[in-house]
């Protein structure tokens, strides 16, 4: 009797693990919109989503969900004040979250993650570095299951969830979306959906204009905005008492803290800049950051970031199109993912076209070291130096690096 109960539950264990495809096909079909609505609203990937909801409610499947909404397993904790249910999972009778909807639950989903500390670190990933956020998840503590994170990277793969993250981020149409099919069928992939030819590592070749090169002496207008362009060393103390403007409030329109001395020749606004821009868009140059743009525009850099779902900090790809008018309906692509999102379409271009594609070039962002960003592509600091005639390991923030790649 004993022998039998113990493959009693062996083969319950199987079946409810072994979710049917077309149940998954179906769980897909239903919940990726959700998905891509979450992912535009707080930054969780639509891949991981699904892949999440796939698997806690066994494709939609499970008591838990047929009794609650709950989609992701979240158990009640000290701080839910919801409806609740109980049901047996690492212990008996726990007590889990309960929904009126599906549509709660995917966004106390993305709430979850996004308000708990342990999870934080994941926000700092690439969005569309799936396997990152389930190694990151597992790493967090979201799941006991020792192989959580292979579970969840097969079925974004064998399901193609990476497009719904895409999606969500502008880089594929919906209209493009393949139908996931049932079974063991080996699904079409889409073409690169990047804004860049294969390749996207290849960076738009046209150079930053010359600084300065076209501004007239003394003052002018941009943007209806009263402006100087001043050299690199000039006095801004010097300035303000020129035209009559507290230091203060000259630094604050031009956005500069903690220094009195240009470290670059740049232009310095003489009021405050406007929250729009007489332009329309502004396609990013080699080496540009948001702080260039918003002073050769004459827009704040707080709404330039707002309008492109960027923070201040960020530098955005070469070729990129930025609204100054009026919010765009996604982030646009960073130099920094211009890799990675290469990394996860490569597998799916023919192997004739790998051999043109030798280096990259990596952006320096914030904060990053020579030997980050060598862990980054697997590559030897010496290597970096090498490549890029350095002599010393200092970099600066906007330096361009070349990185080859085997």
């Amino acid at each position: 009797m004993k022998k039998l109960v113990i493959i009693l539950c062996l083969f319950v264990r199987v079946v409810t693990v072994a979710q049917p495809a077309a149940d998954i096909v179906a769980y897909i079909n239903n919940y990726k919109q959700l998905a891509i609505d979450e992912m535009q609203r707080t930054g969780v990937p639509a891949s991981i989503k699904l892949a999440q909801g796939i698997h806690e409610t066994y494709a939609g499947k499970s008591d838990l969900v047929l009794k609650s909404n709950n989609h992701f397993g979240i158990k009640c904790k000290a701080t839910w004040t919801g409806n609740k249910v109980y049901h047996d999972d690492d212990a008996r009778g726990e007590c889990f979250r309960s929904y009126n909807s599906s549509s709660d639950s995917y966004m106390d989903h993305s709430n979850f993650l996004k308000a708990s500390e342990r999870y934080s670190a994941l926000f700092q990933l690439d969005p569309t570095d799936y396997k990152a956020w389930a190694f990151g998840l597992k790493k967090a503590g979201y799941a006991t299951n020792n192989k959580y994170s292979q579970i969840i990277i097969k079925l974004i793969e064998d399901y193609n969830l990476q497009q719904y993250s895409l999606i969500a981020l502008g880089r594929l149409q919906p209209s493009e979306e393949l139908t996931a099919v049932s079974g063991n069928q080996t699904m079409d992939v889409p073409k690169p959906v990047i804004n860049q030819p294969v390749a996207v590592l290849e960076l738009p070749k046209e150079e930053p204009a010359e600084t300065g090169k076209n501004y007239p002496p003394g003052e002018f207008i941009i943007n209806n905005t009263r402006v100087i362009f001043a050299k690199s060393g000039a006095s801004l103390l010097g300035i303000a008492e020129q035209y009559d403007i507290s230091l203060g409030r000259l630094l604050d329109f031009n956005d500069i803290k903690g220094t009195d001395v240009l470290e670059k020749s740049q232009l310095v606004f003489l009021q405050r800049k406007r929250k729009i821009s007489s332009n329309e868009f502004h396609t990013v140059r080699r080496g540009e950051t948001l702080y260039d743009i918003s002073q050769e525009e004459g827009i704040r850099l707080e709404s330039l970031s707002e309008y492109n779902h960027l923070k201040p900090h960020m530098m955005v790809a070469p070729g990129q199109k930025l609204n100054l008018q009026s919010r765009a309906s996604a982030r646009p692509i960073l130099a920094e993912e211009i890799v990675a999102v290469y990394e996860v379409e490569s597998s799916r271009l023919p192997k004739t076209s790998s051999p043109e594609i030798l280096a990259t070039r990596h952006i320096v962002q914030s904060n990053e070291t020579l030997y980050s960003i060598s862990k980054k592509y697997g590559v030897n600091v010496e290597k970096i130096l090498e490549w890029n005639q350095l002599q010393s390991v200092e970099l600066k923030v906007g330096q361009e690096l070349v990185i080859h790649k085997n």
